[in-house]
């Protein structure tokens, strides 16, 4: 079997979607199925097995900044490598946004699964609710990675969803790094309202003059942000980091903050911490109180509230009992969301899908029967 696995998002760009495609590609080779991974690329391909498909165009969307390719450019791009590579199976990862996800589908030129990664309310499916439904009614079977990423496509396009949750790769936290002797806190995400960063550096403020903040990441925030802490050298800006300084980061600091206001579906960063046996404060918010258990892998605060998030901070920073118990707990947690678990269950959607809607036959080389042809007209283009 072939799969080709389309990503929206520049595979260059640092992103939970862009490392969760990557990872599984990764793992369902190791099971022996050829993967090729299809998306923009603003430079040198991150690993091997990808199909570049130019540069990304910054794109607001969900209150944040995407790196898609909704160029013309990219859209030929993906119509020729569809054509050459004969994919027994599309695997498309956020359907619906602008690009080569959206084109993949309308050419449809073998069964689909897709998964749907963002929650919340979509301007899109509010505006081309209409065109937006037909292309997902070409999709054979979808999948979300968590209950309110079904609901927010549930209730815009209708239709039925598998949940299968993110994953991790647990062999990266394999090896122990030492904490550090200092109190630190971790920050990973876009510097960008929605993350809550502004909410963590106003409760930071209330912490003790020997705690550092170890800030990772960057965005349209940081430099109005770096102005107002400019006096708190307790404070490190880290910029962007690569995924190897990252769980480096993850296995020293004394705890994960992460304090989102929402726009969350699944809080992978959580599971990455908890992996390298780092307890977790973070916001309680739908998307990730499903993964982090209150009181027991994470202690999770009011959203938007600073002082609520000191205290939960300090708890953990200076209580070792509840330290340890986080620590413990949220390892085993992490063990429930291998990537290698998870690839087995995308193999069985591919599979459903192929008995669903069989692999086209080849009409000239590099050329399928499009399946969405009624019976007719398949047998006129014969």
């Amino acid at each position: 079997m072939r799969v080709g696995m389309i990503s929206p998002y520049s595979l260059s760009v640092p992103g939970g979607v862009q490392n969760q495609i990557l990872a599984l590609a990764k793992s369902i080779r190791k099971l022996g199925t050829d993967v090729r991974v299809l998306g923009p690329c603003d430079g040198p391909p991150p690993d091997t097995g990808i199909t570049p498909l130019g540069n990304s165009l910054p794109t607001a969307t969900n209150g944040s900044i995407a790196p898609l390719a909704p160029d013309a450019a990219a859209q030929l791009r993906v119509i020729r490598a569809l054509r050459d590579e004969q994919f027994d199976v599309l695997h498309v990862h956020e359907p619906l946004a602008p690009g080569p996800t959206i084109t993949s589908i309308v050419l449809k030129q073998s069964p689909i699964v897709a998964t749907y990664h963002r929650s919340g309310h979509s301007k899109f499916y509010d505006y081309f609710n209409r065109p937006a439904r037909w292309v997902a009614s070409r999709v054979e079977i979808n999948c979300a990675v968590s209950e309110e990423a079904a609901k927010t496509a549930k209730d815009a396009l209708g239709g039925t969803y598998e949940i299968l949750f993110n994953g991790i790769d647990l062999d990266l936290f394999e090896t122990r790094i030492e904490k550090s002797a200092t109190p630190t806190v971790l920050f990973i995400g876009r510097h960008e309202p929605r993350k809550g960063l502004q909410i963590l550096l106003k409760a930071f403020r209330y912490l003790p003059d020997d705690v550092r903040l170890w800030i990772a990441s960057d965005g349209p925030e940081t430099e109005k942000l770096k102005e107002q802490t400019s006096n708190d050298d307790r404070i490190v800006w880290l910029g962007t980091i690569s995924d190897a300084e990252k769980i480096n980061r993850l296995q020293r600091c004394s705890v994960l903050c992460a304090p989102s206001l929402g726009g969350e579906s699944f809080g992978i960063v959580l599971l990455e911490a908890m992996a390298a046996r780092t307890p977790v404060v973070a916001s309680a918010i739908p998307g990730y109180m499903k993964l982090a258990r209150q009181g027991k892998d994470a202690l999770l605060t009011k959203p938007g509230d600073p002082i609520s998030l000191s205290d939960a901070l300090r708890t953990v920073l200076y209580n070792d009992n509840v330290a340890s118990t986080f620590s413990e707990s949220g390892k085993e947690r992490a063990e429930q969301f291998s990537m290698d678990e998870l690839a087995i269950q995308y193999q069985k959607m591919y599979q459903k899908a192929l008995t669903i809607s069989p692999a086209a036959p080849l009409l000239k080389k590099g050329r399928y029967f499009n399946s969405s042809l009624s019976p007719t007209r398949a047998n006129k283009s014969k």
